[in-house]
């Protein structure tokens, strides 16, 4: 694949060379975000190039994609709920006001997080949380990508 797979990241998962890639659901791929200044966030993609939007599915589909981000989101919460005792909720979000192309976004939320935050959505954080190294997925994650993989595993949702 030529390119960065931030750039096209759902040709990139389709063609196996998307290294966030958690599984592969029914409806999509589940990945990790690239970005875990709140633990476990995860990502549900659609698995077709074209779908912008919920409404571009076939209803048949847009409830596949729906319980794929159901799925996504309770595999993060057991596995945040049992690698950090100050989990709190997740939240699900289907946003597309930056990427064009369908995704659903899986927020964990901690009871640590600051108080001016915690009950604001993730999108009021400063925004420097993204660019800044500390929380760059990398290998101090595995642990968190293993036990994400797992729960979806367990629960049966891999396609």
């Amino acid at each position: 694949m030529s390119g960065d797979r931030r750039t096209d990241r759902i040709r990139a998962a389709l063609w196996g060379e998307n290294p966030t890639v958690l599984r592969r659901l029914e409806s999509g791929f589940a990945v990790i975000g690239d970005v875990q200044f709140l633990p476990g966030y995860s990502v549900l993609l659609a698995d077709e190039l074209s779908v912008q939007r919920l409404s571009d599915l076939p209803r048949a589909k847009r409830l596949s994609f729906l319980s794929g981000m159901d799925q996504l989101g309770e595999a993060v919460e057991w596995a945040c709920r049992r690698l950090d005792t100050g989990f709190r909720r997740v939240d699900l979000e289907i946003l597309g006001n930056t990427d064009p192309f369908l995704h659903a976004h899986v927020w964990p939320r901690f009871e640590w997080e600051p108080v001016e935050q915690a009950g604001k959505p993730v999108w009021l954080y400063p925004r420097d949380r993204g660019s800044d190294e500390r929380f760059r997925l990398g290998s101090q994650h595995d642990v968190l990508r293993d036990a994400i993989g797992s729960e979806l595993d367990r629960l049966g949702t891999v396609a």
